[in-house]
This record gives structure tokens, C-alpha cells and sequence, in this order.
């Protein structure tokens, strides 16, 4: 039996666009019935409470909105949809003002009372506001103070596992989700319904986000036949901590910051190998400096676990204590000495800069839809700049929930959803209970693997076409692995099988739109075309699933504001 919910407003995620919209769609409607669905604890889950860096925004003397706007297009290899990209630079500055006069989060600050800007790779200005290194856990647990604070519904430990159109196939009618305690299936109808999951290429073998991050979203999305863009760019954050593969510590983010202040890379052989390779050295993009630690380890000059030294008691030991409080405790619970000594790094799986197409409103082209964070595709491009991620995440969350909101006063009621749609995602999400119970642990394992050597920092076509057959084969046995008959209550083999579900769909976009680009930008590098192409030509991949099966589009990015060769510094028109 299928239990029924109803809601004006359906959250999905319960991160920094999920709250924000959350918030935004109360205060643009008092009297909205919004609730928030999330796979964990509201607040407790997720990526932004893990976010250590800081937020990007242009508020000092000597930047301004159209040098981050640059950086971001620059950065973003030409790729970004620049409408996105400037309302994500100019929303950024009312948003960290929302942030710190009405949501209550405290910043670090300059003697002078200013916000405090540290310096990030590929930005030409250090505009990253921070709460010392952990800015994340501050926006987050003051954003879930001010959800609590107000009568917005919770539906916790709730796992979306289908977008549900309407009857007449013209909307969105709701979302069938599990409720992870009880096992039992709901159908929450919904008149506006925001995707907000987060992705989390958690699909590596070295990768940073939450364990309960496995792109649930946009499987979804697949399944809906809606268009994903940019699936093929993959951000590798280049200094993964490396501990070696008995601690689930290995893969997570030692932030930016460290190179930024003046950290080295050091290879196995004693070598700072930067220096040489690019003028900005440690701080070029994270893409660059990936691919150059990835082609260290291919030449087998690597430390103990496989990977490359990270240095920073050059700039004094007490220092680093001080600015890097949080990241000096994280090393020394895997026996590091971050600030007199060498850690070991990896590249590492860190973010995903495509998902589902969609307007600077949020709204997606499935009607009732709506979708804001990092399910969302268009913003970043090729590249995402480190401190973009919670600025992206905020502002578009915060214009989501008064889009939605917008759509709810227009739009009328409820809208009678597909009942067979609703039965056949049911019985998908009920498959492996009538399959003879099997061990995941191994095709985990291999999807890990796959991802990291076919998929991975370095591709070509032959590893990316070996890939693809992996995956489908992984695919095969998944279908085929059951869990028994056992109980659905809190049943986590289950739920394993789910996510490694949507983490496969996610792959083979990956793959396919990889494969489908024959060019080498930002964080998709294409070894047997390592050329970036003609900038003024520019395209972007669109990956659809139709009946089964991924269709992989080019579309003309639209230069809508600035074309290569062009800037809006008017120092660099000059």
C-alpha cells in the first residue's frame, strides 16, 4: 500500500539550496504549506555542512562583480551559461548580507571590520568570505535554527526514489519517496516540487561528498527524460587526503585555502613539480593542478599510499595552527602533521558541475518542477571555481523558493498524477525484494574502480568506450542482486541498492557525454584530443534518456553578455 501526503511546496534536500528555498518560499507565502524531504536529519546530512573554504563574493575594495563574473567564465572555460553565471555574481552580495544580517552567521573579519577575502586558485581577486575553515557547518546550522523557527514541515529520513508527472503528462504531480524508518512507500503530492539532492560524485574511487550522496537527483531526472548538460565535467579537487585505504578519511578535502596562502606539492622523489608546469603554480585551477598530480602518480614518483606531498611548514607552523585550525585536527587524526610536516594527497572527487537544464528562475521544462544547487547544470561550465559552490547553492536556492512560490499563486491546485507511473517506479524501487539476496559490496567495488581509471582525471576514447561496457555490465548483475526477503524497516542493504542504482545511471551519463566530446576543457580532459577547440564556437553536451536509452546532444553556448576575446573589465578593454 502506498501511503499519500499533500504539500504546497516539496523541498528535496535539505542543504544550503534546499533550506534557503525553504525560507524564501515562506516569506514570499506565510501561508504555503512547505515541507522539506530529506534522506538524513535536516541539517545533519549533505554536502554544505561540509564546506570548509568560504563563498565567493565580490564586496572589497579593488573587485567587483563583473571581475568575478570574468573569473567565473574564464574559469569556466567558455561553458557557463552567462546569464546564470551573472546572477550568481551579482545575487551573491545581497545573499552573504541575508546570510550574516538575518540568518545570524558570523564571518571572519579584517581589523577594519571588513568581511574577510582568502585567496582561491583560478580567481584574480581573494573574495572567498570563510568562517576560519569550516564556513560551511556556520551557514548550515544557522539556516537550520532559522527553518526550525518557523512552521516549514519536515520529512526526514525520507529518500526520494521517483519524480511523478501528472496524469495528462503536461506537469509535475509529486514525488514517491521511502521512508527509510518504517520501509514504507509514499506518494507526496506536491503543487511546486524543487530538486535540490545534491549531486555528489561520490561514483570514485578517491571522492569528498557525504556518504548519502548518490546523485539520487538526477537519476530522476534520467528516468523523467529531462536534459542534463555538462554531465562530462567532473571537478577533481587536487589534494584529497591520502590515508591510505583501511579509513573512509582517504578521498575527503583538504581545502583550497592551504595552496592558496603559499602551500607546495611535493612528489615522492622530494620534487616541487608546480612551479614548472604553470606560472601560478599551486594556485592554477584545480583542474590543471589535478591533471599534473595525476601524471605524477603515472610516473610512479609518488609517497607511500600512491599519491603526492602536500608542504606547508614553509610558512611557519604556528600560522598554519591558527588559519587552518580545522584542517591541523583533520590530519592528525590520520597521523599528519599538516603544520610541521608532509600529508599525503590524491586527486579526489569533489564536484559536479552539470545537471538538469534549466532557467535562471529554476524552473526546469517539465512544469511544477523546479531545481537549484549542484543538481542543477549551467552555472560553472567547465569549471567550478572553489567558493562558487555555496554562493551558487544559496542564491539559486533563495530565487527557487520564490519562483515556486510564484508558480503555486498562478497555477491553481493539486494536479492528479500518472497512478501508473506511480506502480511502476514502485514496483523498480521493490526489485531486489524478489531477488535472491547477493553481496553489493564487490560491484561497488568495481564501480569505484571503473569510474577512477576509465572516467577519471585523464580520459580517451578507448578507456571511456571500456568504461561504458563496464558499466553496463555492472548494470546487469545490479538488476539481478537481490536483498532477500527481509524486513524494509531501516533496511541500509536496500538502500544501498538503491543508491548504487542511481549512481550507475549517473555514470553512463557521465561516460557517454565524455565520450561525445572531442575536446579537452576545464575539467574534462581528453588525452587523444587534448586541444580546447574554438572558443567561439563553443558547445555544451545535452544527455537525454529515451526509452532506455542515453541520446548525447551538442548545443551552441549563447554569449549573451561576453564573447571570447571580449571582457567586461574595462582595464582589459583598454
Amino acid at each position: 500500500m502506498i501511503e499519500r501526503l499533500e504539500t504546497d511546496v516539496l523541498i528535496l534536500g535539505s542543504g544550503g539550496a534546499g533550506l534557503f528555498a525553504a525560507l524564501h518560499a515562506h516569506q514570499t507565502d506565510a501561508n504555503l504549506v512547505v515541507t522539506v524531504a530529506t534522506k538524513g536529519l535536516l541539517g545533519k546530512c549533505g554536502c554544505t555542512r561540509m564546506v570548509q573554504g568560504g563563498y565567493n563574493v565580490a564586496l572589497n575594495p579593488g573587485d567587483s562583480i563583473e571581475r568575478h563574473f570574468m573569473d567565473t567564465i574564464e574559469g569556466g572555460k567558455w561553458l557557463p551559461n552567462q546569464a546564470m553565471a551573472w546572477t550568481l555574481v551579482t545575487k551573491a552580495i545581497e545573499r552573504v548580507h541575508e546570510l550574516e544580517n538575518e540568518v545570524g552567521c558570523f564571518f571572519d573579519r579584517n581589523p577594519d571590520g571588513t568581511l574577510h577575502g582568502k585567496a582561491f586558485a583560478g580567481q584574480t581577486f581573494d573574495r572567498t568570505v570563510h568562517k576560519g575553515d569550516l564556513t560551511g557547518i556556520e551557514i548550515i546550522n544557522r539556516l537550520m535554527e532559522q527553518v526550525w523557527a518557523r512552521p516549514i514541515r519536515r520529512l526526514e529520513e525520507h529518500r526520494a526514489v521517483a519524480l511523478i508527472p501528472a496524469k495528462d503528462g503536461a506537469s509535475l504531480a509529486g514525488v514517491l519517496m521511502v521512508d527509510v524508518r518504517t520501509g514504507r512507500l509514499r506518494f507526496v503530492a506536491a503543487r511546486a516540487v524543487l530538486l535540490a539532492t545534491g549531486a555528489g560524485p561520490t561514483m570514485y574511487r578517491y571522492h569528498t561528498p557525504s556518504g548519502d550522496k548518490s546523485m539520487d537527483g538526477l537519476a530522476m531526472a534520467l528516468r523523467l527524460g529531462l536534459p542534463l548538460r555538462d554531465m562530462e565535467m567532473v571537478q577533481f579537487h587536487p589534494t584529497g587526503l591520502l590515508a591510505g585505504p583501511d579509513t573512509r578519511m582517504t578521498g575527503t578535502v583538504l581545502e583550497e585555502g592551504l595552496r592558496g596562502a603559499g602551500g607546495h606539492l611535493i612528489n615522492g622523489n622530494g620534487e616541487r613539480f608546480m612551479a614548472a608546469r604553470d606560472a601560478r603554480a599551486e594556485r592554477a585551477t584545480r583542474d590543471f593542478v589535478s591533471r599534473c598530480i595525476f601524471e605524477e602518480m603515472r610516473a610512479h614518483r609518488t609517497t607511500r599510499n600512491g599519491g603526492v606531498h602536500l608542504k606547508m611548514s614553509h610558512l611557519g607552523p604556528e600560522r598554519v595552527r591558527a588559519e587552518f585550525k580545522g584542517m591541523v585536527e583533520r590530519c592528525a587524526d590520520c597521523g599528519f602533521d599538516l603544520a610541521g610536516g608532509l600529508v599525503e594527497v590524491v586527486p579526489t572527487a569533489h564536484y559536479l558541475m552539470g545537471g538538469v537544464v534549466c532557467d535562471v528562475d529554476t524552473a526546469t521544462e517539465m512544469p511544477g518542477l523546479f531545481v537549484a544547487g549542484e543538481d542543477a547544470g549551467g552555472a560553472h561550465g567547465a569549471n567550478r571555481l572553489g567558493g562558487n559552490g555555496v554562493a551558487n547553492s544559496t542564491v539559486f536556492g533563495g530565487i527557487a523558493g520564490e519562483s515556486m512560490a510564484a508558480w503555486v499563486a498562478k497555477n491553481g491546485g493539486h494536479r492528479p498524477p500518472d497512478e501508473a507511473v506511480i506502480e511502476a517506479e514502485a514496483a523498480r524501487a521493490l526489485t531486489p525484494f524478489a531477488r535472491k539476496a547477493g553481496d553489493l559490496n564487490p560491484l561497488r567495488e568495481r564501480l569505484l574502480e571503473t569510474m577512477w581509471e576509465d572516467v577519471g582525471v585523464i580520459r580517451d576514447a578507448g578507456g571511456l568506450k571500456r568504461g561504458l561496457d563496464k558499466l553496463d555490465g555492472i548494470e546487469a548483475e545490479l538488476l539481478a542482486t537481490g536483498v532477500g526477503e527481509g524486513d524494509r524497516d531501516f533496511n541500509l542493504t536496500w538502500h544501498d541498492w538503491l543508491n548504487l542504482c542511481s549512481l550507475v545511471a549517473a555514470s553512463k551519463a557521465i561516460a557517454a557525454a565524455a565520450l561525445a566530446r572531442k575536446n579537452s576543457r576545464g575539467a574534462h580532459f581528453r588525452e587523444d584530443f587534448p586541444g580546447e577547440g574554438d572558443l567561439g564556437t563553443s558547445t555544451f553536451t545535452v544527455v537525454r534518456q529515451r526509452q532506455g536509452a542515453l541520446e548525447v546532444a551538442d548545443e551552441p553556448v549563447a554569449f549573451t553578455l561576453v564573447k571570447p576575446g571580449q571582457s567586461l573589465l574595462k582595464e582589459a578593454a583598454q
